[in-house]
């Protein structure tokens, strides 16, 4: 084999780029600097093989008498610049991967059809001896055309290219084209396709998307802002709406401490004043969830501070109702009471005030009675590896110290004030006597305590340890 391949080197040039070709396909996308090595390689035992039988691809063939030889010296001299090209190609390819990633693909290849274009004028020009002048200026002719037909596309292309050079957005990024927001899936030479956040399909003309306002939501990637907009009566005072909202913000630990989040009042009229509560998460998969949980805290803080959301429908509940009746009717454990014994219970509920540090409820301790809460917020902690940490936050109509009541066991967290409290107090001589007739709301106390038991499994159990790291440096640095 190797005896036919030195008496037949032309043969052997083919054999050469079919193997690369082939092996550019068996190695995988992984390996990418051994395909580029092989590739060159290759190319490399290519060029020495031409240039030792004469075939200079800057000159024709030498063999014009013999027809075939010549045909397909020509051949492999053409395929010289195309294989070279292609080599060239996809060398910078791989340079500039590294320094811009996926976002440069537009100007790879554009870099790439230049290169390519370059080398077949280059053919036409030394292999095949054609006026060089003429084929440009034939092709100049066309482009012309081809240009006046396809202006729309080409505006697309080269805006294409210009966002992919000055990166408003990249893949996976969260924006906003227009109004049509959505994550950024693909970029190629026509469009940008954004997935919303319905899970459909949004494409969107590159020079549509380069004239357009792009808000991009992914950057700075860990800070994403986020705000809601509340409005309640006129005649209700500003602070006393201000310092509920506040609350509010605070009983959403997923709100970034810095910035800080804030409370506004955008306006106000006869028909109602309008607040805004504006903050950051880290995440933009945190947004729906922390908006969703700041419209409910907000409405529970405001009820609790006396001041209802602005609604065209009348309240269902009587203004002469204790504060301790008002929040049984909007606590959901004791919603199944009938309405004398909700009197009955309110009578029997003491108001306890907890100033902002103070300890409601010690770990440890088997509660007596139950709390619930009226206003504030309630700052729960656990113990993780030895060390205490924040396990969440309670705000009004929240109950604290069931387990004592239902099972008689102590707490695993500790309770505290996050902000100056205030919460009622039902003493357990009296609540069990009521959980023993009231089987509902007995069901309804343990599966509170399960579902808080199980949290808080959850939340102290170990993270597992990562896997220590196994190589030549780590070796050498644990035997040194």
């Amino acid at each position: 084999m190797p005896m036919m391949f030195a008496d037949h080197p032309l043969l052997a040039a083919l054999v050469l780029i079919l193997l690369d070709m082939l092996l550019w396909r068996l190695i995988g996308a992984r390996l990418g600097y051994w395909k580029l090595a092989v590739r060159v390689l290759i190319f490399s035992l290519y060029s020495v093989l031409l240039f030792n039988q004469g075939l200079n691809p800057m000159q024709a063939a030498p063999w014009p008498e013999d027809v075939p030889m010549h045909l397909a010296a020509t051949g492999l001299q053409i395929a010289w610049w195309l294989f070279g090209a292609r080599t060239l190609t996809v060398l910078l390819g791989t340079l500039m991967m590294q320094r811009v990633g996926h976002t440069g693909r537009l100007l790879q290849d554009l870099m790439g059809a230049v290169i390519f274009l370059i080398a077949v004028i280059a053919a036409m020009a030394y292999v095949l001896e054609l006026p060089v002048k003429g084929v440009l200026a034939t092709s100049g002719a066309v482009a012309i055309i081809v240009g006046l037909a396809l202006q729309s596309t080409l505006s697309d292309v080269f805006s294409g290219i210009v966002l992919n050079t000055t990166k408003p957005y990249q893949l996976d990024d969260w924006i906003s084209i227009d109004g049509t927001e959505g994550r950024v899936i693909d970029i190629d030479w026509r469009a940008t396709r954004l997935q919303t956040s319905l899970g459909s399909t949004a494409v969107i003309p590159n020079s549509m998307a380069a004239k357009a306002k792009i808000i991009n939501f992914s950057r700075p990637a860990d800070m994403h802002g986020l705000s809601i907009s509340v409005q309640v009566s006129p005649h209700a005072r500003p602070q006393t709406v201000i310092e509920a909202l506040e609350r509010a913000v605070l009983g959403c630990r997923f709100l970034l401490t810095t910035p800080a989040p804030s409370v506004t009042l955008k306006s106000s009229g006869n028909t109602g004043a309008e607040y805004e509560i504006s903050g950051f998460v880290a995440s933009m998969g945190k947004k729906r969830e922390v908006r969703n949980q700041l419209f409910d805290l907000a409405f529970r803080h405001l009820q609790a501070s006396g001041v209802s959301l602005l609604s065209s429908g009348e309240s269902s509940v009587p203004a002469d109702l204790s504060r301790a009746r008002k929040l049984l009717d909007s606590s959901s454990l004791f919603s199944t009471l009938r309405q004398e014994e909700k009197d009955t219970f309110s009578q029997n509920m003491t108001l306890q005030t907890f100033r902002a540090g103070e300890t409601i409820l010690a770990a440890g301790q088997v509660s007596d009675h139950l709390f619930i809460i009226e206003s504030g917020v309630v700052s729960v902690s656990l113990v993780r590896d030895g060390k205490q940490f924040e396990g969440g936050r309670m705000g009004p109509g929240e109950v604290l110290g069931e387990a004592g009541v239902v099972s008689e066991e102590a707490t695993r967290a500790d309770f505290s004030a996050k902000t100056s409290c205030t919460l009622y107090c039902i003493d357990n001589e009296y609540l069990k006597p009521c959980l023993d007739a009231r089987r509902d709301i007995n069901e309804a106390m343990k599966n509170l305590l399960d579902f808080r038991e199980h949290l808080a499994q959850a939340l102290t159990q170990e993270a597992p340890r990562p896997a220590p790291k196994k190589g030549f440096m780590q070796w050498l640095r644990r035997h040194t």
